[in-house]
C-alpha cells in the first residue's frame, strides 16, 4: 500500500501491534508510572483500629453532659497513649485517657476531646465542652475495609496510587512489563554527540530525540545504535533487535536515493511490507513492515519529521503495547493568533504553541530539517490537504504534545 492517509496508516500500525500481556513484580517505588497487572484487594482494614483524629482526651461522651467553661467536668486521667502505642485496658465512667493524634482509642471510649477544650491536666483533667457519642472519633476501616478492591487492573499508578498501595502494606506490585523498543539510525554522514565533528558530517539528533520521547512514553529501550549504510548490516541489526523487542524504530534511508537502504533491508529479511509513503508533511516517506511478528516503523531522517512521527504514529502503538490510556493522543480546537502563508499540498503538521484556548505559529524557519525552532513548542497544528494558508482568528485543529 502507498500514499495512505494518516488515519489509514494508524489503523495498519495498530493492526500489527500486539498488547504486552506479560506481568512482572517490582518494588513499590519502582511501580510509579506503571500499569497495574491485576486488581489490588485490601487484606486488612485501614486504619486497623479505632483512631484518635486529635490531640486531647479519649473518654465517654455521657460523662461530659452539661460541661461548660464556667462549669467544667473533671475526669481522672488513667493513662497516656501516644501514636504507635496501645492500651488494652477499658476506660470506665469518670475516667479519661490522654491521647495523641493517630493513637489507638482504648475500649470504653466513644469520643475524643480536643486538648484546647481542657486545662491539659495530667492526673485530673478539667473539660470545658460537652461531646456527642463518636464525635472526633475515627473508626477502624474508615479509609477502607478488608476485602475491598481498591485499584483495578489496568490502572496507571501515580503518586496517589503508590500511597494507597503503601497504606495497604504492599511492598511489591504486579505490573505490565514495559514495552521493549529498539531505535536504529542510519546515515554514514551522522556522528554521535560528543565526537569531534569531521568535515561533511553532522551530529545525529534523531536517535536521542526518539529515545527520549520513548522513555517519556514508558518504553524500555532494548538497543540504541547507529548502523552503517549497508543493507546487510542493517538487516542483521534488525534480526538481533527483533529477538528482544516489541517494536523496532529506524530513521533515514526510506526514500529512493542510492543510500536509501531500508527497502532492500525489508527484502533481505523477507519481512512483510505493509505500506510506504503517507499523505503527510513532514514524514511522507514512512515505511512500515513486519519481521517475524515484530513491527518495524522506518521514519524519514529529517529531524522534524521524526519529531512529528513519534507522537503521531508511534504514540498510538505504544498506547496499545502498554495498555496505557494516558498515552491516547489529545486533540482540541484552538483559535489561531497569527497568519501562516504556506499552502498545503498534502496534510501538513506545523509546530506551534498553545495556551489551551489560542495557538500561535512561531514566525521562524519551518523546514523539515530544522529542529531548533521547535524549542518551546507544545503542540502541532494539523492542516488539511488543499488549504491555501491560515489566518488569525481561524479555528485550528491542535495535537497536544
Amino acid at each position: 500500500m502507498e500514499n495512505l492517509r494518516v488515519e489509514e496508516a494508524i489503523e495498519q500500525l495498530l493492526m500489527y501491534t500486539k498488547a504486552v500481556q506479560e506481568a512482572e513484580t517490582v518494588s513499590l517505588l519502582s511501580a510509579n508510572g506503571r500499569i497495574l497487572a491485576e486488581d489490588m484487594k485490601a487484606e486488612r482494614d485501614n486504619p486497623p483500629f479505632d483512631r484518635a483524629p486529635v490531640d486531647g482526651y479519649a473518654c465517654k461522651a455521657e460523662d461530659l453532659a452539661g460541661a461548660l467553661p464556667e462549669k467544667p467536668v473533671a475526669l481522672k486521667v488513667i493513662r497516656e497513649v501516644d501514636a504507635g502505642e496501645y492500651f488494652d485496658g477499658t476506660v470506665q465512667h469518670g475516667e479519661a485517657v490522654r491521647i495523641m493524634t493517630g493513637a489507638a482509642i482504648p475500649a470504653g471510649c466513644n469520643c475524643c476531646v480536643r486538648q484546647e477544650n481542657t486545662d491539659y491536666g495530667e492526673d485530673t483533667v478539667q473539660i470545658y465542652k460537652s461531646m456527642e457519642q463518636w464525635e472526633d472519633y475515627c473508626f477502624q476501616g474508615e479509609d477502607f475495609k478488608k476485602g475491598t478492591v481498591l485499584l483495578k487492573k489496568g490502572t496507571k499508578l501515580s503518586f496517589i496510587e503508590i500511597g494507597i498501595l503503601a497504606s495497604m502494606g504492599v511492598a511489591e506490585v504486579p505490573v505490565i512489563r514495559r514495552a521493549r523498543v529498539a531505535v536504529l539510525t542510519t546515515g554514514d554522514e551522522v556522528m554521535k554527540p560528543g565526537e569531534e565533528l569531521k568535515p561533511g558530517k553532522i551530529y545525529d539528533c534523531n536517535q536521542s530525540l526518539l529515545a527520549a520521547r520513548l522513555i517519556d512514553f514508558g518504553a524500555e529501550l532494548t538497543r540504541i545504535d547507529k548502523i552503517p549504510d549497508n543493507p546487510q548490516d542493517m538487516a542483521e541489526a534488525v534480526r538481533e533487535a527483533a529477538e528482544v523487542s516489541d517494536l523496532i524504530i529506524t530513521t533515514g534511508a526510506v526514500s529512493v536515493g542510492k543510500k536509501d537502504i531500508m527497502h532492500e533491508v525489508v527484502r533481505i529479511l523477507g519481512a512483510q511490507r505493509i505500506f510506504w509513503r503517507l499523505e503527510m508533511k513532514p514524514g511522507m516517506p514512512t515505511l512500515f513492515s513486519v519481521y517475524e511478528g515484530t513491527p518495524m516503523l522506518s521514519l524519514s531522517g529529517n529531524p522534524f519529521g521524526a519529531a512529528v512521527s513519534v507522537d503521531l504514529l508511534i504514540r498510538p502503538m505504544l498506547q496499545k503495547l502498554t495498555q496505557d490510556d494516558t498515552l491516547r493522543p489529545v486533540r482540541k480546537k484552538c483559535t489561531l493568533t497569527n497568519d501562516f502563508g504556506k499552502s498545503v499540498g498534502g496534510r501538513r503538521y506545523v509546530r506551534a504553541v498553545t495556551d489551551g484556548e489560542t495557538v500561535t505559529i512561531p514566525t521562524k524557519i519551518h523546514s523539515n530539517g530544522i529542529l531548533s525552532t521547535m524549542a518551546g513548542c507544545n503542540c502541532l497544528i494539523e492542516m488539511q490537504k488543499g488549504k491555501t494558508g491560515s489566518h488569525a482568528g481561524e479555528e485550528a485543529e491542535v495535537l497536544l504534545l
